[in-house]
């Protein structure tokens, strides 16, 4: 199926959404609290599975290439940083989103709550996997799982559940009235 325009101008803005969202953080050691998470998850209600994982899969390659949108700046040495596990964490986490708003067809504050809860279960494994791999593999540390989980998820838990509670309030208004404005309509897949 062909990509609209519409549906291309959706994902750059959530994929520019993720890359702000970057720099709105609080620092910590290892990994920083930022508003990634509230942009690629509502943009995975707003797009869906397909276009959402296309949004962070735009915001990675970007980083990638070597424009700075990652919190610690960007290029392909990012790969080797202990934090780029959350951003494929991301790309996964979208679709998984996405696919569980898609298959639920209900939106309201419970299933957007079920949908995102999931969704920052697996980028939190991706994250914490890799901060552990780069941690041990990479940087020549010794960190077990338990470490990682302390460091790259415990800190952010909190945090990250008042992003779920939000945006499980906002998303359906948000999708009611996107919907209504014409804007939305026939690009959830």
């Amino acid at each position: 199926m062909k990509t609209t325009t519409k549906e291309l101008v959706l994902i750059s803005f959530f994929a520019a959404l993720t890359a702000i969202g970057a720099f709105i953080r609080i620092p910590l050691p290892y990994v920083p609290f930022t508003l990634q998470y509230l942009f690629c998850a509502m943009g995975a209600i707003i797009l869906g599975k397909k276009n959402g994982m296309i949004a962070q899969l735009v915001y990675v390659g970007i980083g990638l290439i070597g424009i700075p949108v990652f919190t610690k700046g960007g290029g392909p040495q990012y790969i080797f940083e202990p934090t780029f596990g959350y951003l494929i964490g991301f790309i996964v986490g979208a679709y998984i989103i996405g696919l569980i708003m898609y298959k639920i067809k209900k939106i309201n504050f419970v299933s957007v709550f079920i949908s995102v809860t999931i969704g920052l279960i697996v980028i939190y494994a991706f994250g914490v996997i890799y901060l552990m791999f780069i941690e041990n593999l990479y940087l020549g540390a010794t960190m077990t799982i338990g470490q990682s989980i302390l460091v790259g998820a415990v800190p952010f838990l909190p945090g990250d559940i008042f992003l779920s509670v939000i945006i499980s309030i906002i998303a359906p208004n948000i999708i009611r009235k996107l919907n209504k404005l014409g804007i939305i309509n026939g690009i959830l897949d």
